[in-house]
């Protein structure tokens, strides 16, 4: 077999060749590109001869899938596979395999990052010191006695409970199928949305789940309630994010994940909106949950190819 690596992920050539070498001593030969390129001629150009590409959220659409006649399986480094066409995948006999639970801490921990800095400001406040100004009368909020309510209780959501539970917050959770999670009282989606002081989004993007919030679960919350989104964007219908926060139906939201990956276009209505903490797509972005990550992509494709 041969194995392309269409970019680095964030990993040094000699430590994805090391984890190679089981493979490497069977015969099976490698590809590594240092630079990321989402140019279809590019990715076609460099997968033509593979049967075996690795990849992150680089957009995968039918007509690379039917240029690349070899390809027998793709080994996908993020959680997600909205950007891959399954269904070209599947009538072609595709295997896709996904890097399940490598960013599950690194997304859980930024996710109360951004709790903390929509309640005490810290990005304001770093821009106003630097400005020569003071605190201003500002004063914050604590997580502790909170509710905090989880909408998606995979790996992701339960961790976030646990953090949140950390901190001295109440838990309440809701999960399209019904499971038992430890610290966390389970309920229906529309009580979560009115008792919650802060919702946080951890869902798949799916058809299911597009636009699962939207107008009708912003006009549910309470008005001092802040949204955190680090799932992927469409989840939140963007109109109805920004009408909450401009119309002030919502205090506040942070968000790191949109309609497409950024550079953000400069008409992007987001960021005419107030009260809003936009990171730029950083929640799985660790040195740790990429060390972790180039292992799983290894071993799905020798679970493959054995």
């Amino acid at each position: 077999m041969h194995i392309v690596f269409l970019e680095s992920l964030g990993i040094c050539e000699c430590v994805v060749q090391s984890l190679c070498k089981p493979l490497q001593a069977k015969g099976h030969t490698f590809t590594f590109y240092t630079d990321r390129s989402e140019e279809e001629t590019i990715l076609i150009e460099r997968s033509r001869e593979a049967d075996v590409i690795v990849l992150s959220n680089i957009p995968l659409r039918k007509s690379f899938l039917d240029a690349c006649s070899r390809l027998k399986m793709i080994s996908v480094a993020f959680t997600g596979l909205d950007h891959i066409d399954l269904k070209t995948c599947k009538e072609r006999g595709i295997t896709v395999c996904n890097a399940a639970g490598y960013s599950t801490h690194a997304v859980a921990e930024l996710t109360t990052g951004m709790m903390l800095n929509v309640y005490r400001q810290i990005n304001n406040g770093d821009t106003i010191t630097r400005m020569y100004g003071s605190r201003n009368n500002f004063i914050g909020s604590e997580l502790r006695g909170k509710t905090v309510g989880i909408i998606g209780l995979g790996r992701i959501g339960r961790q976030v409970a646990a953090l949140a539970s950390a901190f001295g917050c109440r838990v309440i959770g809701y999960n399209r199928t019904p499971r038992v999670v430890e610290q966390v009282t389970l309920t229906d989606k529309e009580t979560l949305c009115r008792e919650a002081d802060i919702l946080s989004l951890h869902l798949p993007l799916t058809p299911e789940t597009e636009n699962f919030v939207d107008s009708r679960e912003f006009s549910l919350m309470q008005p001092h309630a802040i949204l955190i989104n680090t799932a992927r964007g469409p989840v939140v219908n963007k109109q109805a994010l920004y009408r909450a926060l401009t119309e002030g139906r919502i205090a506040g939201a942070a968000v790191d994940v949109y309609d497409r990956e950024p550079p953000l276009p400069p008409d992007d209505i987001l960021f005419e909106a107030p009260n809003l903490l936009m990171l730029p797509h950083l929640g799985y972005a660790t040195k740790e949950a990429f060390a972790e990550r180039i292992k799983i992509v290894i071993q799905n494709i020798t679970n493959w190819i054995a």
